[in-house]
């Protein structure tokens, strides 16, 4: 089911992303295209500010694929730099807002990145404080010379240290670019060139620089936007970090696409997006499963007005009914989708469709994107690793060929590291990461399986299991749980009911309650945290 537009290419209507974000401004004008706290600016606005940043890229040395580097909470700054730089030609290379200073540097190191956007300070922490730490001494003549390629830092604030530029002054420097010059580099940009590197999460380990196009981009959300049903009147509270292809192109991208309104929030907080919700009558909230369920059990829920929330996609191995059924049921969610994807397959592989069965978005991750191919190796209807083919994946890891070809064959298949199970009408139910399953005396034991029973029990608010050593069995399964506010659940309770629901071998051993799970910024459970506990 579509949104009701023609059925148009995104690389073919818009070429390149920066002929896009134009496109936006012509078309949608005067519509308010972002909103940051008192801060309102039009599609006009936005595309004028792109521009000057992109006339500031040019000013100061940015190449056609030139890395530039953007590590920042989501913000209408990042917006701002991360388009413009794309707009002179640039790679994008988002940085993850967790990363430390050592692992920022070993991006910028490894991706060469020229430039760097920096935020000044985010959660109680310096970030330039923390890349001097990483990368003050080195043999570069840059502002940070443990990192030779990079010859500008730009701290996104009114104010910077020495060898750093303040935003503002950067912005300043392209004033004297003219208006043709930067349009002539942005139309110089090619379809088939590289938009971005997207490194990897790294919850398995040292992160890889995903390659993705233009034209993979543009076509992928369009698509996104399609499935999703995402229309110009929507306001879209983008809570998503923009480091994440889900944050980026999902929301972004989406948007300029549609002509709808992005309201970014830095950080996941319950209170601020039901407080957004409200105040800017949001309609679309993407995110994590775990977002969904914070918002739903908040104490303080029925004091906000959330009746304008018509639309949210979210995707995850665990994605329980009744958390749809409460979606819509509750509070009125008229379309609730699942979908699934990774950095390396452009962010989407499969999508539910708005009509689906609500028992389907919630058991499963919908079907294969149209011009994509997915499939899982295993007999039919048993679980095997997934593979996907099709425009989306990626030509492979930056500057990487033997990652590359640990995972993408001369066929041009994919190998996820995702297991997976496909029924008959071509659903995918994704039942883990190959990495996270454990051996229980000869049988695979797929964690989000367990999971997701476990967290049908009414005491459950969120769980996590990992593989354990066990003398017996070789390994068994240790649970993590948070309960739900005032259950009493014990840990011989829980492990009575598993036995009731699930194969003996599935059983977690031993429970461990907590009071939340360790999360990256995408949502994801850090698995290798729980390990480090036991």
């Amino acid at each position: 089911m579509g949104s009701g537009r023609p059925v148009v290419r995104g690389d073919e209507e818009w070429g390149s992303i920066p002929a896009l974000v134009r496109s936006a401004a012509e078309r949608y004008g005067d519509a308010e295209a972002v909103v940051e706290g008192r801060t309102r600016i039009s599609y006009a606005e936005l595309g004028a500010r792109v521009e000057r940043a992109a006339a500031a890229c040019l000013a100061y040395g940015v190449a056609p694929g030139d890395r530039v580097a953007v590590w920042a909470p989501n913000t209408l700054d990042w917006i701002v730099s991360a388009l413009g730089a794309v707009s002179s030609g640039a790679v994008l290379v988002p940085l993850n807002t967790r990363f430390k200073g050592t692992e920022a540097a070993d991006v910028l190191r490894r991706s060469r990145a020229r430039l760097l956007f920096v935020t000044g300070t985010f959660l109680g922490t310096s970030y330039v404080a923390s890349l001097r730490r990483a990368a003050g001494e080195g043999g570069g003549r840059g502002p940070l010379p443990g990192l030779p390629s990079l010859e500008q830092v730009v701290v996104l604030s009114d104010d910077a240290p020495a060898d750093f530029r303040a935003w503002k002054d950067f912005l300043a420097g392209g004033d004297r670019v003219a208006g043709a010059a930067v349009r002539a580099r942005a139309d110089a940009v090619e379809p088939s060139r590289p938009s971005d590197i997207v490194y990897t999460s790294g919850t398995t380990g040292r992160p890889k620089g995903a390659v993705i196009t233009h034209a993979q981009s543009l076509r992928a959300y369009e698509v996104w936007s399609d499935l999703a049903g995402l229309r110009g009147d929507d306001r879209y509270l983008i809570v998503n970090p923009f480091f994440h292809t889900f944050g980026y192109k999902a929301g972004i991208l989406a948007c300029l696409m549609r002509g709808a309104t992005m309201i970014p929030q830095p950080v996941f907080d319950v209170d601020t997006v039901l407080a957004n919700i409200a105040a800017e009558r949001v309609s679309v909230l993407p995110g994590p499963p775990a977002l969904h369920q914070a918002l739903l059990d908040h104490a303080s829920r029925d004091a906000h007005d959330l009746s304008a929330l018509r639309l949210v996609v979210t995707g995850a191995a665990v994605v329980p009914l009744r958390l749809v059924e409460r979606l819509r049921g509750e509070l009125g969610v008229d379309t609730v989708l699942t979908a699934y994807g990774l950095s390396e397959a452009s962010g989407i592989v499969t999508m539910c469709r708005r009509g689906d069965d609500p028992a389907v978005i919630a058991s499963t991750s919908g079907r294969a994107i149209p011009g994509t191919r997915v499939r899982v190796d295993a007999p039919a209807g048993s679980p095997g690793e997934v593979l996907v083919s099709g425009f989306n994946v990626m030509a492979g890891y930056f500057e990487d060929d033997a990652a590359t070809a640990e995972v993408l064959g001369a066929d041009g298949w994919l190998r996820t590291g995702d297991v997976g199970v496909l029924d008959a009408a071509g659903n995918l139910r994704i039942t883990d990461r190959i990495k996270d399953m454990f051996i229980v005396g000869g049988f695979n034991a797929y964690p989000a399986e367990i999971e997701q029973a476990l967290g049908l029990h009414p005491a459950v608010a969120d769980v996590a299991v990992i593989g354990v050593p066990d003398a017996r069995l070789g390994e068994v399964g240790k649970a993590y749980v948070v309960r739900r506010p005032g259950a009493v659940l014990t840990a011989d309770d829980l492990i009575a009911w598993a036995r009731r629901e699930m194969a003996n071998y599935k059983v977690p051993r031993t429970v461990e309650f907590v009071g939340e799970l360790p999360r990256n910024a995408s949502g994801k459970v850090v698995k290798g945290e729980l390990r480090a506990r036991r």
